[in-house]
């Protein structure tokens, strides 16, 4: 179990327990692979203290990895930002200063949360909870057994925290009090509160206690299997009960002020599973009531990791919200309304917080030349303002150019240009197309490394935003439902067809992906042949029938959906996105790459992916990596990479 959830922090970003050192934060790094997906300078998720006066930071910083402790300065002027008005009114937080705080080690851990009155956290620390002092460095423990316990949340009144736990065979909640002493029977044996809630390889969300310290909010899959539901629990008479019904939970619920209202994020059960453009709900437990904020947009969950916020009066609602590549937050009214733009700021977010008014927020936020760090701003508006220099700083990186090509059919498809570092008119490189993961997600404008990488060793990168991804409009989205890797693939080769047009290439494009991006490189090069000079597909799918037998839970409701229904039920719709049918037409030498754990693409998709390459006759190169699941190791996504540059090297410039 443990490696499982090491695998998933690997995947959310979150820093690892070991004190690893990186390289001097204050000297530019070069591009190597192996700084990339190193151990060097970087913010992970970033929590705010409720008062305002703090932020728990798990990073990387130049004394290792762990919890830093840095200030905002919001209360520098004498006045608690949880002690003054409500949102929206100018002059109620303050941020003095413009320059970033000092960042402090403070423990090693991660999953850092806080103790209401804003004086110590709650973390993970090798599996445990833990918790420290804010001045202190001496960390207690508060659990000590052989089993994983993730996503603590202490309770509004600070005696209890309540946590994740795979020990029951289901993801369950337990509940632990914050201090042995103050229990009654001098024990801290935690206390399991919910029973089979949660499938157990799914580990996606956290807790929710509502303001009397009693109810936890909590998504559970008891009434369907394939069903994400929003269900409370009282963790004195573990009576629990179902309080949505019509809504596929996208994000950990949001208790508003009062209590008597919870809000999450999520889509229609009847609808498409779409990710990162959701609606807003807002339940109301007592009266068994389920609606949707109306407004012009949709709110954006990003893989379900980030959160939505209730203003300190409860009249509004504050989200993040992705379009074209970058994240801001934004505020609508409970009622419904005119949403409208509390950041101006752009790029990609790994985490978002508030304080306990929402009156100051924190963001984990990368661009595509600065790397992730800390911001704030407060909700009366301004600038944002850099918090953290945790970020590793880079010798050849440039901003990609923002361009549009025309696709098969007509539509523009967006996409982020990276030109090799030195560019001169006349100059002619190999291309490559980069195919994003995720399928509904999309291609960010924030630190993306391996392109800069590429760059930099003289390809043009163009990163192409297909059919079906958030950031565009529901329309858009729509267009990938019940039409995987078709339409996406045909995109990615009109990016190939496009960039052979232009006067800085060579006439050599290759294309590549991961995951998703796995999925629509295959589908690219077996569905348009005659584009593509290389292919390096990883990780992915090319049989969604196949696939969908043997996947995690999340893969399987997200095949599911994306065919609106099983192969069964379903079998035109899962032959336009079989790509292992269209092996045949094949005339793209190739390099596929797998994780021998992946559960989420499972293996077996590399296996039988291979034999029919092999059947076929086709030239290709396979290479799979014992031990990995579909969040990569460091040294394995280093080789992967690795090869994948050697081949386009051999491909697309004739080296060795």
């Amino acid at each position: 179990m443990r490696r499982i959830l090491l695998a998933c922090l690997i995947l959310f970003g979150c820093a690892p327990d070991r004190p690893d050192l990186p390289a001097d934060a204050t000297r530019p790094l070069d591009l190597t692979l192996e700084n990339i997906y190193g151990s060097r300078g970087r913010a992970g998720a970033s929590v705010i203290s409720p008062d305002g006066r703090h932020v728990a930071v798990s990073a990387t910083g130049s004394e290792g990895s762990g919890i830093y402790l840095v200030p905002t300065g919001a209360a520098a002027n004498g006045e608690r930002p949880d002690a003054i008005g409500a949102i929206g009114i100018p002059g109620t937080v303050r941020v003095s200063g413009s320059s970033s705080a000092t960042a402090t080690f403070w423990t090693r851990g991660s999953s850092p949360s806080w103790f209401p009155d804003s004086d110590r956290i709650v973390f993970r620390r090798g599996g445990d909870l833990w918790t420290i002092a804010v001045g202190s460095s001496e960390a207690v423990q508060l659990t000590d057994d052989e089993h994983d316990e993730r996503a603590p949340r202490v309770s509004p009144d600070g005696r209890r925290v309540a946590f994740y736990s795979g020990r029951s065979g289901h993801q369950d909640i337990w509940v632990v009090v914050a201090d042995a002493s103050t229990d009654a029977n001098g024990s801290a044996a935690p206390v399991q509160v919910t029973f089979d809630a949660f499938a157990p390889d799914d580990f996606r969300w956290a807790p929710a206690w509502a303001p009397d310290s009693r109810r936890i909010a909590y998504i559970s899959n008891a009434a369907d299997y394939w069903h994400d539901d929003v269900w409370v629990v009282d963790t004195e008479t573990l009576e629990a009960r179902q309080v949505s019904r019509t809504l596929m939970a996208s994000t950990e619920p949001a208790w508003s002020p009062d209590g008597t209202k919870i809000a999450l994020l999520g889509t229609h059960k009847d609808g498409y599973w779409y990710e990162d453009l959701a609606d807003i709900f807002v339940l109301d437990p007592a009266a068994g009531t389920e609606r949707t904020v109306e407004m012009q947009i949709h709110a954006t969950d990003w893989l379900h990791r980030l959160r939505i916020f209730w203003s300190g009066d409860g009249e509004r609602i504050l989200f993040p919200y992705h379009e074209r590549g970058d994240f801001d937050l934004w505020s609508v009214p409970v009622a419904g309304g005119v949403a409208t733009r509390v950041t101006n700021m752009g790029g990609s977010l790994g985490s978002l917080s508030a304080s306990a008014g929402a009156e100051l927020f924190a963001f984990t936020r990368a661009t595509p030349t600065r790397g992730s760090d800390v911001d704030i701003i407060a909700a009366a508006g301004g600038p944002l303002r850099r918090l953290t220099h945790f970020a590793a700083t880079w010798n050849t990186v440039v901003a990609p150019l923002e361009v549009s090509f025309r696709s098969y059919d007509g539509l523009y498809i967006q996409g982020f240009l990276y030109m090799p570092p030195g560019h001169q008119p006349g100059d002619r490189h190999p291309a490559l197309v980069q195919v994003h993961g995720g399928g509904t997600n999309s291609y960010l404008r924030g630190e993306n490394l391996f392109e800069q990488y590429l760059a930099s060793k003289g390809y043009v990168v163009l990163a192409v935003n297909y059919r079906g991804g958030s950031g565009f409009g529901r329309e858009f989205q729509d267009l990938g439902i019940n039409d995987w890797a078709n339409g996406q693939a045909r995109d990615a080769a009109a990016a190939g067809e496009f960039l052979r047009t232009q006067d800085y290439v060579n006439g050599k494009v290759g294309i590549y992906g991961y995951s998703y991006g796995g999925i629509t490189t295959m589908a690219a090069i077996a569905r348009v042949p005659g584009v593509f000079d290389a292919a390096v597909p990883m990780a992915g799918i090319y049989d969604f029938g196949d696939a969908y037998t043997n996947a995690d839970r999340i893969g399987r409701i997200f095949i599911r959906t994306g065919h609106s229904g099983s192969p069964g039920e379903r079998p035109d719709t899962y032959a336009v996105s079989n790509t292992l049918a269209r092996i045949a037409n094949i005339d793209t030498p190739l390099l596929i790459m797998h994780g021998e754990l992946d559960v989420r693409a499972p293996y077996r998709q590399f296996e039988i992916a291979v034999a029919e390459l092999e059947r076929h006759g086709k030239v290709f190169e396979g290479r799979s990596y014992p031990g990995e699941t579909h969040g990569l190791s460091a040294a394995a996504r280093i080789d992967m990479y690795r090869r994948a540059e050697e081949f386009f090297g051999r491909m697309l410039r004739g080296e060795g």
